[in-house]
């Protein structure tokens, strides 16, 4: 007949385990869920110059779908700096990537444009 101390320092035991392999799990899915949906990315997929006045800039966004997202669009000179800057709100979508065009106006000749951040949008805005 096994000692009842014994068993009962086994159920305690697995009782602890239990529970500590289950608070594992939930901690490994809340931080899965939280790197997974709390950012935005992007990625520039190419650029078009239109003269010595404006760029168009393609670029993918990848994010939570059924959120806007604003992105600020740059034009860049030689020695890169911002001949020309403009903010893009993308409507919410159903595909967690998309892909855009936005055309920015230059004040002096570009020589590439790209994307300089991309954020969801605020809910007022």
């Amino acid at each position: 007949m096994p000692d009842s101390s014994t068993t009962a320092d086994t159920r305690r035991w697995w009782v602890v385990g239990t529970i500590g392999v289950a608070i594992g799990v939930a901690l490994a899915v809340w931080f899965g869920l939280s790197a997974s949906l709390g950012e935005v990315t992007w990625q520039d997929t190419g650029y078009q110059l239109h003269g010595d006045r404006a760029v168009d800039v393609r670029y993918d966004v990848t994010g939570a779908t059924g959120r806007p997202v604003t992105c600020t669009i740059r034009a860049l000179d030689r020695q890169h700096g911002a001949v020309g800057t403009v903010q893009v709100r993308l409507p919410a979508s159903k595909q967690s990537t998309t892909h855009h065009v936005t055309r920015v106006r230059t004040t002096t000749a570009a020589v590439t444009g790209t994307v300089q951040s991309c954020q969801y949008a605020d809910a007022g805005s």
